[in-house]
């Protein structure tokens, strides 16, 4: 049986994506399965390399091509597209990467395209310098974003937006969550030394590590049984600022993929928590890794603005509102994000932020503290909507305080993704006043929405 053409599987991985019907992390695992294991590094590679210099490509693929390939040709578009990302970024031996990638063609049963693939790929290979410097006097190519969102930047954070974006696109770090409740960061440290593994202790999140090297999970020292787990800093930062205390009962909204539900009660183990996330699917995965942690949760499948589907009418002492997003912040984890993402989504989100926000302040004792958190670096997600919230709201920011991470924006602090460091996040920390009026236990059917 002949061996696939990984070439052609990135086409296959890729193309639900340009053409937004799905994202990778949905599309790529099919392909995975279907070629030998020591090319599913190779494919990853050429998927996530692809769509992180997309917009770069494209500029190339113009300048080669005579006239465009056919709406029905987009495999072959795709094609051309994956053969120029390893020519210009991957250190496969030119003639490889030429060869397999025409080859593509005869297995996409479009062996007419041969000739065209091998030309423009011929040609880039002489001519990149010059094609490179006319397409990368834009910033959307030489950046490889998409101009509305390069212009959200540079309102955002005129200072910083070309440092957010070529972050973006470098490859991101390996961080692992120490599991408090086995072991201290100080002895996991030791097992991977003893493991030959070089890894050192994160600047902010006092239970995280970063590996100097990617590696599989199953290399990681007592990694089956719940020693430790895969998950940026920035997002390990959320159980400290819960300011979490023993028997506390604590809501986890749009809780999914789990890690930061899990991070709690590796903290403190005699919480009681509320887990909650509208996909099944990813539902699935908190229960996966709780499994392998040895932890338990109250799990429910739901829209969190849904009440009645899931809450009981007892207030929480504490809320982690982990709230849906643009995802700007983890680009370089999830480039397809890029061309998955448009404009119109940004002040959409906002709206649908600002309500849970108001909603599930109705659940909260008290006293209690909301940690509001994304993974988002755009203002009308993150300062703007804390600055609403607190004219509209009995609401009090208390932090984070004094923090040594990130920027402090007035109303939360903003970390931006670095480039040997953690992702980009926003957090803001919310009271409500003891006093509160809006926070006496209610009949669930008053605390919908109208």
């Amino acid at each position: 049986m002949a061996r696939p053409n990984v070439r052609v599987a990135a086409v296959q991985a890729l193309m639900p994506v340009v053409s937004q019907q799905d994202s990778l992390s949905t599309s790529l695992p099919k392909q995975l399965e279907k070629v030998p294991d020591q090319d599913r590094g190779l494919l990853q590679e050429l998927c996530f390399g692809t769509l992180r210099w997309l917009t770069q490509l494209e500029g190339v693929r113009q300048q080669l091509l005579s006239k465009p390939f056919k709406t029905k040709d987009q495999d072959l578009d795709l094609l051309l597209l994956v053969g120029l990302y390893q020519l210009h970024y991957m250190r496969i031996p030119a003639h490889a990467a030429i060869n397999e990638t025409v080859q593509g063609a005869v297995d996409l049963k479009k062996e007419w395209a041969k000739g065209v693939l091998n030309g423009c790929l011929r040609r880039f290979q002489r001519e990149s310098d010059t094609l490179l410097e006319q397409l990368n006097r834009s910033d959307a190519a030489r950046l490889a974003h998409p101009n509305w969102l390069l212009k959200h930047l540079k309102e955002d954070w005129p200072e910083q937006w070309q440092s957010i974006a070529e972050a973006n696109n470098l490859h991101p770090p390996m961080t692992l969550r120490v599991n408090h409740s086995k072991a201290n960061r100080d002895e996991y440290l030791a097992l991977l030394t003893a493991s030959e593994i070089n890894a050192q202790a994160c600047a902010y999140s006092p239970d995280g590590i970063q590996l100097e090297k990617a590696l599989d999970v199953t290399a990681l020292p007592n990694f089956a049984d719940g020693a430790v787990s895969v998950q940026d800093e920035a997002a390990q930062l959320s159980a400290q600022l819960l300011q979490l205390e023993p028997n506390q009962r604590v809501l986890d909204a749009c809780c999914a993929p789990g890690g930061k539900t899990a991070h709690m009660l590796e903290r403190e183990p005699s919480l009681s928590v509320v887990a909650v996330d509208s996909e099944a699917r990813r539902l699935q995965r908190v229960e996966e890794n709780f499994e392998r942690l040895g932890l338990s949760a109250e799990l429910h499948c739901s829209d969190i603005t849904h009440l009645d589907n899931w809450w009981d009418g007892q207030l929480f002492d504490r809320i982690l509102l982990d709230a849906p997003c643009s995802a700007t912040g983890v680009i370089r984890r999830h480039p397809d994000i890029k061309w998955l993402r448009r404009k119109a989504d940004i002040p959409a989100l906002a709206e649908l932020q600002h309500s849970m926000l108001h909603l599930l302040w109705k659940t909260l004792k008290p006293g209690g503290i909301m940690v509001y958190a994304t993974c988002s670096v755009l203002s009308m997600e993150n300062t703007g909507n804390i600055k609403q919230f607190l004219s509209a709201s009995d609401a009090q920011l208390i932090g984070p305080k004094d923090a040594s991470f990130g920027m402090n924006t007035g109303f939360g602090q903003q970390l931006l993704p670095q480039p040997q460091g953690h992702d980009g996040f926003f957090y803001a920390v919310l009271q409500k006043p003891a006093s509160s009026a809006d926070g006496q236990q209610k009949p669930k059917a008053d605390l919908t929405e109208s």
